[in-house]
């Protein structure tokens, strides 16, 4: 099993490391609306990325818009997002004109952590597909491998940067919630090296004390069943497509 994309685009813009779970360095992105085949390659990387549909879940969930909250802009931005993460191709200034226009919607966030964790362990599965910086200055597709693991219920988080058979690191820790703003502490980190065992190493933070805005945070703009949006404490935005775990064939 494998995991496919990694977290953040710089510690600058995020201040938290990436993480997955150690055991897995590949995933197929879902994507709902569209029964999208195509696949793309990470230059970095020798993971391949596949567009999939997740069977078990209902077209009419896609998307966590209220009627009175969508518009056609908003829509379109959403869009414009989904074939970005498909296909990688859609130009940066547009990307950053729909990551600006679904900032300023101001959505009911209500739904947005059980979208993004799940309602059951272990939760819910994102790769990293842009980062922009700071008042969406500028941006770009991020070229790693990173992928984030919310679990809702156990309040957990693991993200994690792979580098196919060179290797992997991940970090884990929890997670609180509060009204749109996701805080968390990693508590442990894990470095994989080759076919040896994951060395894992505690981070000493391990007190049971809840993250608050004084650590690293998300603040989230935008969360469906295929994609997220969010900017971090240090300003930068980024958005992510939901995975799923697959086999190696």
């Amino acid at each position: 099993m494998m995991w496919s994309q990694t977290h953040i685009s710089s510690p600058a813009i995020w201040v938290s490391p990436p993480f997955i779970p150690h055991t897995f360095t590949k995933y197929n992105p879902i994507f709902l609306n569209s029964r999208c085949s195509t696949s793309f390659r990470l230059t970095t990387t020798t993971t391949k990325l596949r567009a999939s549909v997740e069977d078990t879940i209902n077209d009419t969930s896609t998307l966590l818009l209220e009627q009175d909250q969508s518009t056609p802009e908003l829509e379109q931005s959403v869009e414009v997002l989904k074939k970005a993460a498909k296909t990688r191709k859609v130009p940066k200034n547009e990307v950053l004109s729909a990551l600006s226009v679904i900032e300023k919607a101001k959505l009911d966030p209500s739904k947005f952590l059980e979208t993004l964790g799940g309602s059951k362990s272990p939760g819910r599965t994102w790769m990293l597909i842009f980062t922009a910086e700071k008042k969406l200055k500028g941006g770009r597709y991020f070229p790693l491998t990173a992928v984030q693991r919310f679990d809702a219920e156990a309040k957990r988080i693991e993200n994690g940067v792979f580098l196919g058979s060179l290797g992997s690191l991940t970090f884990e820790g929890r997670i609180s919630w509060k009204n749109k703003i996701l805080a968390f502490i990693f508590e442990r980190i894990r470095l994989k090296v080759g076919p040896f065992n994951p060395l894992e190493v505690s981070l000493g933070n391990e007190d049971n004390s809840e993250p608050n805005t004084k650590n690293p945070f998300f603040i989230w703009y935008y969360v469906d069943e295929e994609i997220a949006v969010a900017r971090g404490k240090s300003g930068g935005t980024a958005f992510w497509c939901r995975c799923s775990r697959v086999t190696n064939p």
